[in-house]
């Protein structure tokens, strides 16, 4: 994956700044860049001289991230990589300027680091943060352009960190669980669920100010794993606002993601890293009279694998949730044949039923077929994301289409028995709506076709 500097200003800065280029280590490897989810952690008020100091301090805190949900089920779509940034001083900057405690909290210092950071940010004295995103963007564009997140850690022992763009964290008292914390704003939208005040309360994953259970964005969740509609405060612009869990770790170090962050935090996985890490047979690579053809998938899998997989050959499925295929010349007919294997999650961190987007990749090989044998053949890769929502609905249901290949979606609207009551299209990147209030209450089903092959099916509840 690779995060694109498309800002005029922060290209400009990587230009005409000094071309630093830094020691790059990494300290996990899952697999290729460009297949990959890359945190980049970079050392903040290290001298040369502490560069151990730091790789045990970044290979701590990557320890705990992947001792914990969803990471620890998801390492495998990562790689972690470390910047060896040197500062002429160590530790970080403590102006004594904060207006929440009484100051001095921490002996006044100064420390000639390389990103500048500081505690007493915006009046908060555990806040530790830097505003020169410019240089940590040219670090980065220098070093390793192909980051999708990156944590600046700063080698001070008092307590603090921020999120943003660029979280930063400590190493002191429970730092690891602070930079977890953090990377939950930063990488997967997470919002505190603290009250993180007027200005920063805002709809979100795990906040919202709906009260109605069957309205709630998380209402796939009510009554499972704790999960409630619980407002910040009973008095005050909080009240007005409420999250989906009392002791999720976006509120208290030291506990679990509730179940609806982790389920935010899977989707942006699945967002960023297609679980299809490599296919075979690739395009034209078969012998004419070879048979069985074998296929296969090589798969970024969980831990434990939640990964399932469909495949058809001309519409028709001939396996499921295998890696691998056999064919015989028997089973192909004369001309092209479509082959197309669907993979997707079913986690149980993912409440599918109930959960209004499908996220699923798909191999496709077009094969002619003759009986000299298989002349010629193509394959083609994808990924999309189908949404669909309101659901319950009583008049209208909105379907939304992304995917990589700009390929067309066509949808069914069936009931249980399979009778097919309305169908259309919908282009890349296009929303379309259906009315649906002519159809009697009940249960119908969504079929999705995308490259001449099925691809999945939501339950539509019409009320």
């Amino acid at each position: 994956m690779k995060r694109i500097l498309l800002a005029s200003t922060l290209i400009l800065v990587s230009l005409i700044s000094n071309s630093q280029n830094f020691e790059v280590e990494t300290l996990k490897l899952s697999g290729e860049t460009n297949k990959r989810i890359n945190l980049v952690i970079l050392s903040e008020g290290y001298q040369s001289s502490e560069f151990d100091k730091f790789k045990t301090d970044a290979t701590s805190f990557m320890t705990d991230m992947f001792t914990q949900s969803p990471f620890k089920e998801y390492t495998n779509y990562f790689n972690v990589y470390i910047i060896k940034v040197p500062s002429n001083e160590s530790g970080s900057d403590h102006p004594g300027t904060a207006s929440d405690v009484s100051e001095p909290a921490s002996p006044i210092t100064t420390a000639d680091t390389y990103f500048n950071t500081s505690y007493d940010s915006f009046g908060t004295h555990r806040l530790l943060y830097s505003s020169d995103y410019a240089t940590i963007s040219t670090v980065l564009a220098n070093n390793f352009p192909e980051y999708d997140q990156s944590i600046v850690l700063v080698n001070s022992d008092v307590y603090g960190g921020s999120g943003g763009t660029f979280p930063f964290t400590s190493t002191g008292t429970s730092a690891n669980e602070i930079a977890i914390h953090e990377l939950g704003h930063s990488m997967f939208d997470l919002k505190d669920e603290y009250y993180p005040g007027d200005a920063l309360a805002a709809e979100a994953i795990n906040m919202t100010q709906e009260t109605n259970p069957s309205l709630v964005k998380w209402k796939n969740w009510i009554g499972t794993n704790n999960i409630g509609i619980y407002p910040y405060a009973s008095s005050g612009n909080a009240a007005n606002w409420n999250r989906p869990h009392q002791t999720c770790k976006m509120r208290y170090l030291g506990y679990d993601f509730c179940a609806v962050c982790k389920e935010g935090m899977i989707e942006k996985i699945h967002d960023l890293v297609a679980p299809i890490d490599s296919y075979n047979p690739v395009s034209n690579t078969l012998e004419p009279n070879t048979f069985p053809v074998n296929f296969g998938l090589n798969l970024i899998k969980p831990v434990p694998n939640t990964l399932e997989s469909t495949w058809t050959l001309n519409s028709n499925n001939v396996a499921n949730n295998v890696d691998e295929l056999a064919l015989e010349a028997s089973d192909f007919n004369e001309g092209e044949n479509t082959l197309t294997a669907v993979v997707f999650d079913n986690s149980p961190m993912l409440k599918i039923d109930n959960h209004n987007t499908i996220h699923a990749s798909t191999v496709t090989w077009k094969i002619n077929y003759s009986s000299l044998g298989i002349e010629d053949m193509t394959t083609k890769e994808n990924s999309f994301n189908i949404e669909m929502y309101p659901n319950p609905t009583e008049n209208t249901i909105n379907f939304t289409f992304k995917n990589r290949n700009n390929s067309t979606l066509k949808i069914e609207i069936a009931t249980i028995d399979g009778k097919i009551i309305n169908s259309t299209s919908v282009a890349n990147l296009e929303t379309k709506s259906i009315d649906i209030s002519p159809l009697q209450s009940g249960i119908y089903l969504a079929n999705f076709y995308t490259d001449n092959a099925f691809v999945g099916s939501k339950k539509i509840v019409k009320q």
